[in-house]
């Protein structure tokens, strides 16, 4: 197969794929046509405001999550690299994470009461 039998094809599929949702007749019940799709009514304002320490926390997470992913190539990484280059590096990355970890927590930033 060459690009253009593939560019074919997928244009085909696409025209295709089009075609069929346009015809497709859809009839939304009640459910469907409410703001909201639960099945019942919102009991509140939407717009309340949330607590800074909820995003703070989030962030928080992804922080450490991607710290997570940072350390992960370490195994191999030790295979290709010196090894007291490595571990310096992953001592680094630990160090100023633990060091942001402990000012958040000494100017008050995890707690949840004020």
């Amino acid at each position: 197969m060459n690009l253009t039998t593939l560019i074919i094809m997928a244009m085909m599929t696409a025209m295709a794929l089009y075609t069929i949702n346009i015809h497709i007749i859809m009839k939304p019940d009640i459910n469907k046509l409410s703001p909201y799709e639960c099945g019942f009514d919102p009991l509140g304002n939407a717009r309340t405001p949330i607590s800074i320490q909820f995003f703070l926390i989030a962030i928080l997470f992804i922080l450490f999550d991607l710290e997570i992913v940072l350390l992960l190539p370490i195994p191999w990484s030790m295979n290709t690299n010196p090894p007291t280059t490595t571990i310096t590096l992953t001592m680094v990355l630990l160090t100023i994470l633990t060091l942001g970890l402990l000012y958040e927590w000494l100017q008050g930033g995890l707690e949840w009461t004020e």
